[in-house]
C-alpha cells in the first residue's frame, strides 16, 4: 500500500466536488431572456406579449444551456435543459386549464345569486333581468343520476367479465364494440335513443305519441358513459398484481369473493376516477338532451314525463339568445356545471379514500 502525499490527498478530495451554478443563475437568465425578447419583439413591433414569452423561453433555454455547460459540463447542461423543457411542458398544459377556470369565474360571478338558483326561466321575457337555472339543475341531477345508476353496474361488471372470465371470440368482440362505442359522437347516441325509445317504444304506452322525457336523455347519456367506464375499469383491474389473486386462491378463497374483497378494493380509486370522467362527459352533453328531452323553461321534477332541460342545454340556449341578460346566465350556468362536477369528484374521491383507510 502506498501513501499519498498531503498535496495529492487534497487533490483527490477536491476532485469529488464539482462546480455548481448558483441558485440565482436561473432567475437571472430568465430575466435577461425576457428583457432581450421584449426589446426584440416590442422594439421592432413584430408581435405582442405572447411572442415575447415564447421567444423569451427559447432564449432562456439557450442561455441556461450555455451557462450550465460552461460551469458544470455538457452532461449536466443537457440534464438541466431537459428538466426545463419538462417543466415548460407542464406549464403549457396548465395554462389553458387556468385560463378556462379564470374565464368561468370572472364571467360567472355576475349572476351568482339566490334568484339564479331558486327560479326557472318560465315566463321570463327578453327584457327581464331575472330568471335562473333551477329547472336545468334539477334536470342535470336527475338525468345524470339515472344514467349513473344504469351504467355503473353494467360497466363495472362488464369489465370484471373481460378481465377475470372473458376468453375467446366473445371477449374479443365485446372489447371491439366497446372501443367502437368510445369514439361515437354524442349526437349518434341521441339519434339512437330517439329512433328506438322515443319514436317506437314510448308511443305504445302513450296513445301513439312520442314520449320526450328526461329518462330518454338518461338513456342517451348511458350509451356515452358505458364504454368509458368499461375501458377505464378494465385497465385498473389489470393493474392489480397477480400475487394478490394467487394468495387468495392459495388460502381457498373462492374467485368471486377474491374479486369482491381484494381485486375491486385495490383498484377502487382508479375505477372511481374513470366513473367520474364518464359522469363529467355526460353532464356536459347537449345534443342528446336536445334531441330526446326537448328542453323546457319550466321546472319538471318527473324525468319520465314531458320535456326536461339540463345545464348544458341551458348554456346553449342562453348563449344563442340575443338579449343582453342571456350571456351572464350562460356563464353562471357553465360555472355551476363545472362546480357540480368538481363537488361530485371530490366527494367520490373522499369516499374511496375513507373506504380504503377503514379496511
Amino acid at each position: 500500500m502506498t501513501l499519498l502525499a498531503p498535496e495529492q490527498d487534497d487533490v483527490k478530495a477536491g476532485s469529488l466536488h464539482t462546480k455548481r451554478l448558483p441558485g440565482w443563475a436561473a432567475v437571472a437568465t430568465a430575466v435577461a431572456a425576457l428583457a432581450l425578447s421584449a426589446a426584440l419583439v416590442l422594439g421592432t413591433g413584430i408581435g405582442n406579449w405572447v411572442l415575447v414569452i415564447v421567444l423569451g423561453a427559447v432564449f432562456y433555454l439557450i442561455g441556461f444551456f450555455i451557462a450550465a455547460n460552461a460551469v458544470e459540463g455538457v452532461r449536466s447542461a443537457r440534464n438541466r435543459t431537459w428538466s426545463a423543457l419538462i417543466h415548460a411542458a407542464c406549464v403549457l398544459a396548465i395554462l389553458p386549464l387556468a385560463s378556462v377556470v379564470w374565464t368561468l369565474i370572472s364571467n360567472g360571478v355576475n349572476r351568482l345569486d339566490a334568484d339564479f338558483f331558486l327560479t326557472s326561466m318560465n315566463n321570463i321575457g327578453a327584457r327581464d333581468p331575472n330568471g335562473g337555472a333551477y329547472h336545468a339543475i334539477v334536470g342535470t341531477l336527475e338525468q345524470v343520476g339515472i344514467a349513473a345508476l344504469l351504467t355503473i353496474p353494467l360497466g363495472v361488471l362488464g369489465a370484471i367479465y373481460l378481465v377475470e372470465y372473458g376468453r375467446g371470440r366473445l371477449a374479443l368482440a365485446i372489447r371491439f364494440f366497446v372501443d367502437v362505442m368510445t369514439g361515437i359522437p354524442s349526437i349518434v347516441a341521441g339519434l339512437f335513443v330517439l329512433a328506438f325509445w322515443v319514436l317506437i317504444v314510448t308511443p305504445i304506452f302513450n296513445d301513439g305519441r312520442p314520449g320526450y322525457s328526461g329518462f330518454a336523455a338518461a338513456l342517451a347519456l348511458s350509451v356515452l358513459m358505458l364504454p368509458t367506464i368499461v375501458r377505464s375499469t378494465e385497465e385498473m383491474l389489470r393493474l392489480v398484481p397477480a400475487p394478490l389473486r394467487e394468495g387468495a386462491y392459495a388460502l381457498g378463497v373462492p374467485k368471486w369473493k377474491t374479486i369482491l374483497r381484494i381485486v375491486i378494493p385495490t383498484a377502487l380509486p382508479g375505477i372511481i376516477t374513470g366513473i367520474m370522467l364518464a359522469i363529467a362527459r355526460a353532464a356536459g352533453e347537449t345534443a342528446p338532451v336536445l334531441l330526446v328531452a326537448g328542453g323546457t323553461a319550466a321546472i319538471n321534477f318527473n324525468p319520465f314525463e314531458n320535456n326536461q332541460s339540463s345545464l348544458a342545454l341551458f348554456v346553449f340556449s342562453q348563449a344563442t339568445e340575443s338579449t343582453r341578460f342571456s350571456p351572464d346566465r350562460a356563464w353562471t350556468a357553465a360555472l355551476t356545471l363545472v362546480a357540480l362536477v368538481l363537488i361530485l369528484t371530490i366527494g367520490a374521491k373522499l369516499l374511496a379514500r375513507r373506504n380504503r383507510l377503514t379496511r
